[in-house]
């Protein structure tokens, strides 16, 4: 028996994969299988599948199938559309604009700082604005973190200040002064009409204004930022989904330790 990845008399890789003509992998190589999900506001009928199925197609799934139609109230269906990409990258072309930091662990982060400042870093988060969310400010500061990663709360070198959901920047910066803080962290996780873009670009303008950019390592995270995005607004860095606390600590005790070397 063999496998679409794999030969089993040689146990080598297949030699079909070509990375500057990537596309998705669903039973076998280039196949480019693919599971589309989206809601339509229409009855869950025949005429409504049959939307799906075209909208799918316009999407570039030649021969799409609707594995699932469900009625979310009468007059609103969620599907779930099941066909192959037609379409292909370069993969071998792609350069991303990431944080280069290496991650350390907790232990690893505390002598670090202990070596380097000799003293806890202060570190102020929130979500800003509008945003009514602590999933994400809370994944990387409360004590148990997210995913076997510890908070920063449980970091004997850091000082961590949650403010919660919903912190006006004027109040997110009044306080970061206030309790003369290294590091702000800014989580973003509502994004309709770009509404974090607008929070985001808001804290940076602020921080200008009052001369305290310089002051801080300022840094955001959400499920729609990247560490491109980030730069772009002003940020010292970005981090998306599946980055923690050990991430996020790496990369600010490094940048304050680099600047420190740095300032004459």
């Amino acid at each position: 028996m063999s496998s679409g990845l794999y030969n089993t008399h040689k146990g080598d890789f297949d030699k079909t994969l070509d990375l500057t003509r990537l596309r998705p992998y669903g039973d076998t190589m280039n196949d480019g299988k693919v599971q589309l999900s989206f809601t339509l506001p229409v009855k869950n009928d025949d005429r409504g599948q049959e939307a799906a199925r075209q909208l799918a197609r316009l999407m570039g799934f030649p021969e799409p199938s609707v594995a699932l139609a469900q009625s979310l109230d009468k007059d609103y269906t969620f599907y779930v559309v099941y066909g192959s990409c037609a379409h292909s990258v370069d993969y071998t072309g792609i350069r991303v604009q990431a944080v280069e930091t290496e991650t350390m662990g907790m232990d690893e982060i505390n002598d670090c700082i202990r070596a380097n400042v000799g003293r806890k870093l202060i570190v102020v988060g929130a979500s800003t604005g509008t945003d009514a969310h602590t999933v994400g400010i809370d994944a990387i500061m409360n004590r148990k973190g997210f995913a076997g990663h510890y908070g920063l709360e449980r970091y004997e070198m850091i000082e961590a200040v949650n403010l919660g959901a919903q912190v006006p920047n004027e109040e997110f910066v009044k306080k970061a002064v206030e309790l003369n803080a290294d590091v702000l962290l800014v989580s973003q996780t509502v994004t309709q009409k770009e509404v974090h873009i607008q929070n985001l670009t808001e804290l940076i303008e602020l921080l200008e204004a009052e001369g305290l950019r310089e002051r801080f390592v300022v840094v955001c995270g959400g499920a729609r930022i990247t560490h491109e995005l980030a730069k772009e607004l002003g940020y010292d860095a970005g981090f998306g989904p599946q980055k923690y606390a050990d991430d996020v600590a790496s990369f600010f005790v490094t940048e304050i330790i680099k600047r420190k070397v740095e300032k004459p």
